[in-house]
């Protein structure tokens, strides 16, 4: 079990949000915390740190006015830590290249492979033979409906027809090398993990997973290598004390590098 830390830039600003509020419409989201700091001191701290296997994510769509600046600082962060994170936020088969070529290990997709509700097999395969299937990171991020979870697109608002299960997390690994999981429900509020969701994806064992969401104190970590036997890795955001929370960063550095 292993903490994968994380840099969520919005709007070209290190920030932690609360997922489920993000609106392409206006480019807005309820904030958590604002960072004074650029990507790269982020960066550069979990290098030191040696901390491996982190994410960038870029949280503004293409189309948005601060889409440039977004992209600007995620770079800032991949060429202050090579060969040290990995980057997700409107990844495709045409600018993968780019961002790896830029450092980053692995390039993280959720809209481009789910498509229309579906999973688009054309799109999996294409980006899984453009940059291989080990830099290849499927954000399965999922919000709860109908007892079932349902992955969701497009900066987490728009439901697929998905939902994560053991069939296709079996389906899926075929195509990559690891699985980011946001529980969307709780992410950015650390009012505790999605537990369900995480026993579920505690059963399964095949490639590296990544759980994000809720974490508000040790006994959610411990909860989590519980519910995994240990193979479940994490993300911290808004609870963390780097980004205004109440959960020391030296600590859980110390326990869980």
């Amino acid at each position: 079990m292993r903490f994968r830390p994380c840099i969520d830039i919005h709007n070209g600003q290190v920030k932690q949000i609360v997922g489920s509020s993000i609106n392409d419409n206006d480019d807005n989201a309820v904030e958590n915390y604002v960072s004074e700091k650029d990507s790269a001191y982020y960066a550069e701290m979990y290098k030191r740190d040696g901390l491996t296997g982190g994410h960038i994510i870029q949280l503004n769509s293409s189309g948005s006015e601060y889409y440039d600046s977004t992209k600007e600082q995620a770079v800032k962060a991949l060429n202050a830590y090579e060969g040290g994170m990995q980057i997700g936020g409107g990844i495709n088969e045409k600018n993968a290249a780019y961002f790896l070529e830029n450092g980053a290990t692995h390039v993280i997709v959720t809209s481009y492979v789910f498509k229309n509700g579906e999973v688009d097999y054309d799109n999996l395969k294409r980006i899984s033979e453009a940059v291989g299937k080990k830099h290849l990171v499927l954000d399965l991020s999922c919000r709860k409906k109908d007892d079932k979870y349902y992955i969701v697109t497009d900066r987490w608002q728009k439901f697929s027809n998905v939902n994560v299960d053991e069939k296709v997390l079996n389906e899926l690994s075929c195509y990559c090398d690891e699985f980011l999981v946001h529980a969307v429900d709780v992410e950015g509020k650390a009012s505790g993990i999605e537990e369900e969701l995480a026993i579920m994806l505690g059963k399964w064992d095949g490639i590296p997973i990544t759980y994000a969401g809720g974490i508000s104190s040790f006994d959610d970590i411990m909860k989590l290598k519980s519910y995994g036997d240990g193979r479940l890795d994490f993300t911290i955001g808004s609870a963390l004390d780097i980004f205004g929370g109440t959960i020391s960063y030296k600590e859980v550095v110390s326990k869980f590098v």
